[in-house]
């Protein structure tokens, strides 16, 4: 088992999605459990089903310096990264640290595929059309390569793509690199944003509801699909700083199916010990689980039960996808950012959808809001092929 872990400090931090833009706008959808789901008016073709779309995205393009990476992907990181003082935090670190000693670490499932698919629908004499024959487009490293970009950084830069469990990874990866002294400060974070691929992908896997997304519903019907962008900035903490904290993480891969998970719960289980012994907690510490939840069938009831066998009553757990939509790579980053907010305002999110709850649930789900003293909290997020990842974050006062 690893050794406890020193804290990181978290800087700053934002999301986007389709509850709105910046803290604000999420943290008043969670207190009043005003959901952000709407039917699906964005693939090429009919598709039944809800979708979690941020609004007004279309409109705002990149500014003309950063016009080589205009994609709808980077338009959504873009605009996550200019709310709550994030670029303004991003910068002093820069000027503390040095431009080599902060690094961009970024999840993403599809990166900037929307683009690369509108390229080849609209082929010219077969090959990209001249307005998307940009290569900084077509590869799964666009979103932290224009990140690197945007803010001139130079320190070590890396995508992380393991599904759904991608930008919560990423603070794994952050932590091993400040304790081995590689770096400073770390942008992590994700961005996803809605495509063909993931909408008609996900449906022919049959995994797609044609109803708002109900997770941990006896009666749920499959996932409902967002669009996100979220991004942290973490750092050593110092004592009295009075920002939140990691506290703790954990990953396992089970490897025990392409799309579902260990019918036990294996990997997510051993990426929650791992996670625990990090924080130097014991379940009985946790107020808040900010769950994985996705509505689908297996992976509700492996971590249904995983909760209920595992945890006191008094931990309060739920997921919010209800409120969001599944949204894939940016997942970890969007929930973590739910999370913080949760501890911030003592708020518990309702599970958003669910009316009839899975037998499988134990005492700890909270199927409406509730007020609580959340000082120490858990976010999970698996993916496909047993990719799993769980965070600790903790009040600056429990650590201290």
């Amino acid at each position: 088992m690893p050794h406890p872990m020193p804290p990181l400090a978290i800087r700053a931090y934002t999301a986007t999605s389709a509850l709105g833009r910046g803290l604000d706008a999420h943290a008043t959808a969670i207190a009043t459990s005003r959901g952000g789901l709407q039917p699906n008016d964005f693939s090429s073709a009919p598709l039944d089903c809800w979708i979690g779309r941020v609004a007004g995205l279309e409109d705002e393009p990149l500014p003309p310096t950063l016009a080589e990476w205009e994609c709808r992907n980077n338009r959504l990181a873009w605009l996550a990264l200019r709310q709550d003082g994030f670029i303004d935090a991003v910068r002093d670190a820069r000027e503390r640290y040095g431009a080599s000693r902060v690094a961009v670490l970024l999840g993403t499932s599809t990166a900037s595929i929307g683009a690369t698919e509108e390229g080849y629908r609209r082929l010219e004499g077969g090959r990209m059309p001249a307005d998307l024959h940009r290569s900084v487009l077509h590869t799964p490293h666009s979103l932290a390569g224009f990140v690197a970009t945007a803010f001139d950084l130079e320190g070590p830069c890396l995508t992380v793509a393991t599904a759904c469990s991608s930008s919560a990874k990423v603070f794994a990866n952050a932590e091993r690199m400040i304790r081995l002294g590689l770096i400073d400060a770390a942008i992590v974070g994700g961005t996803d944003t809605l495509c063909d691929s993931v909408l008609f992908g996900f449906n022919s896997l049959e995994l797609v509801s044609p109803e708002p997304c109900r997770p941990f519903d006896a009666d749920r019907g499959g996932i409902s699909i967002g669009e996100a962008a979220g991004f942290a900035l973490i750092e050593r903490a110092v004592e009295g700083g009075g920002l939140p904290l990691l506290i703790g993480y954990g990953e396992a891969s089970d490897a025990h199916h392409m799309s579902t998970p260990h019918p036990e719960g294996l990997g997510a289980e051993l990426a929650l010990n791992d996670t625990l012994a990090r924080a130097g907690i014991v379940v009985g510490d946790v107020d808040y689980i900010n769950l994985h939840g996705t509505a689908s069938q297996k992976n509700d009831e492996v971590e249904a039960a995983l909760v209920a066998r595992r945890f006191p009553a008094s931990t309060r757990a739920s997921s919010t996808k209800g409120f969001t939509g599944h949204t894939l790579g940016a997942a970890g980053i969007l929930e973590a950012t739910l999370t913080l907010l949760s501890m911030r305002d003592g708020v518990v999110p309702a599970n958003l959808g669910a009316t009839t709850p899975d037998p499988l649930c134990g005492p700890q789900m909270a199927w409406t809001s509730e007020r609580g003293d959340l000082r120490i909290a858990l976010s999970n997020s698996f993916g496909f092929g047993g990719n799993n990842a769980c965070l600790a974050f903790a009040r600056a006062e429990v650590a201290a």
